[in-house]
């Protein structure tokens, strides 16, 4: 069996759509021949922005795993980890002095992001691997970005080894970018990282085609070796979870609602929909902010939202399987076209409708109204979203698109077994 090394921050017990993507490819590589080596930060270094041990059972008992210690720079933002500079973090921002210093330190001296303390524990480690185990294929997955400097460290030492590198999101891009105060000259030392990266890479791979296109544009002339691996939904993880009526019409999100995400249409319709005598449940499980819930909680009604804690996978499965529509938003930001969160594939694999806020023209948009698995909506299209809701409750909207197999983990862990496979190191 071919060898491949698989470099992530993010791995059991730490929690994700980040994690999923690479615990799921490897757990289906050895099925197409290929063996995994996971080289992972040990959890007493690292910095996760959610824990679910309970990924640990999606781990195959013969997997090997590797896992090195790790400079913790995020000390510098006090111990409690959900002060962790993330995507939340930036949109949940602390605009107090100390908040603002807080984001400039982690914009202009942690570049690409703090997360590089575990950069020289893992090169060493992973060129241990390398010669040890004659390994000629690596793979290296982010955010966190500073983990591609491994991978270029890897293959300036390693010429002829294979490296793919897997780009989940935008890198300067990215639309709480600006809000860590980068100086020009912190922004142009990123953008030679990123520049670097993707020129070097035998192989990128992206989620989805407006993030590959939108790399294209930096590479123009090696636009040829972006690839577009979307991520998915796993079989296994719906085998004997029974899909369920609520006893309330129930919309059901998961994940993190931060203070910038526009929900002003949406709950103008879910107000549309209440005042006409309708009864509804809003579910969010997960973190919303304090702003977002008050508002929720003050819609009138019996009892118009519950709020549940971060859980683990196997739970959020469950909970999605008794709504009766899914929403999905995505962050507003002039790039969301690009925007393919991973939990949609699983939204699509419920069954139910789903109802996204997000750009009519994105990625997202597109995968759910040409499978006739749900409908997108400008933020503001309070009038669109009410018809949507009613349609689903009266029945006139229901999901028509059969499961798509080529967004199945097992089905997109082949593509990966066959890049490994037939394209060629530069």
């Amino acid at each position: 069996m071919k060898k491949v090394l698989i470099i992530t921050y993010y791995w059991p017990p730490s929690g994700g759509a980040g994690v999923q993507r690479w615990l799921k490819f490897s757990k289906y590589l050895p099925l197409y021949g290929w063996e995994p080596f996971i080289l992972t930060v040990d959890p007493r270094y690292a910095s996760y922005p959610a824990l679910d041990p309970s990924l640990e059972r999606d781990v195959p008992e013969v997997t090997r795993v590797y896992r090195t210690r790790a400079t913790d720079w995020f000390r510098l933002y006090g111990s409690d980890k959900s002060k962790v500079p993330s995507g939340g973090f930036a949109t949940n921002r602390d605009d107090s002095l100390r908040g603002k210093i807080s984001r400039f330190v982690r914009g202009n001296f942690f570049i690409p992001d703090p997360r590089r303390g575990w950069n020289h524990h893992a090169l060493r480690k992973a060129c241990r691997l390398i010669e040890d185990e004659d390994i000629t294929s690596i793979i290296t997955t982010s955010p966190p970005h500073s983990t591609q400097l491994t991978g270029l460290a890897l293959k300036r030492r390693y010429p002829s080894i294979k490296w793919i590198a897997d780009l989940r999101d935008p890198w300067t891009d990215i639309y709480y970018y600006d809000l860590f105060y980068p100086t020009f000259f912190s922004k142009a030392l990123d953008r030679h990282y990123e520049r670097t990266v993707l020129e070097k890479a035998d192989i990128i791979t992206t989620v989805g085609p407006a993030l590959g296109r939108h790399f294209e544009d930096k590479i123009s002339l090696q636009a040829k070796k972006i690839r577009v691996i979307h991520n998915g939904y796993d079989e296994a993880d719906f085998e004997d979870v029974t899909s369920l009526s609520p006893d309330m019409f129930t919309i059901s999100y998961t994940g993190t609602i931060s203070d910038s995400y526009p929900l002003d249409g949406f709950l103008t319709a879910v107000r549309n929909l209440i005042d006409t005598g309708n009864d509804i449940r809003i579910r969010f499980t997960g973190h919303i902010s304090d702003v977002h819930k008050e508002r929720f909680i003050e819609l009138p009604g019996k009892e118009p939202a519950e709020f549940l804690p971060y859980s683990d996978h196997s739970t959020v499965i469950r909970q999605m399987m008794s709504a009766s529509v899914l929403l999905l938003v995505l962050a507003k930001d002039p790039g969301n076209r690009s925007f393919l969160p991973g939990k949609l594939f699983e939204y699509i694999a419920t069954g139910k409708p789903v109802l996204a806020l997000g750009p009519v023209d994105g990625d997202t948009a597109e995968i759910l109204e040409k499978g006739g698995f749900g409908r997108c909506f400008d933020y503001d299209d309070s009038a669109g979203m009410t018809e949507f809701l009613v349609n689903i409750m009266t029945g006139s909207f229901t999901v028509t698109g059969m499961l798509p197999e080529e967004f199945s983990r097992r089905r997109l862990t082949s593509k990966i077994a066959d890049l490994l496979e037939h394209e060629g190191s530069n």
